[in-house]
């Protein structure tokens, strides 16, 4: 599994601005920026992005995923600290 399938993925998957990945082998890591975020808590978050890739997660496709969810207004905000 490569960075392209797995922002594929998520954007077919999710309501999502934009998504940011990066990794290599099976370790990753995701940056998702949407409305869809706002308000729920960072586990929610979180499981929101890890769910259209449970089936990758399951089968050691992905074996690590760090994820960074982010409303469009946090994006605008963070995304100078990200270096982006």
């Amino acid at each position: 599994m490569d960075t392209e399938e797995i922002k594929k993925v998520l954007m077919e998957n999710l309501a999502l601005d934009e998504a940011i990945v990066s990794g290599d082998g099976s370790h990753f890591q995701v940056i998702a920026v949407g409305s869809l975020f706002d308000g729920l808590s960072r586990v929610k978050q979180q499981q929101t992005v890890y769910a259209p890739l449970m089936e990758y997660i399951a089968d050691n496709r992905i074996h690590a995923l760090s994820i960074k969810a982010y409303t469009p207004e946090q994006w605008q905000r963070d995304r100078k600290l990200q270096g982006f």
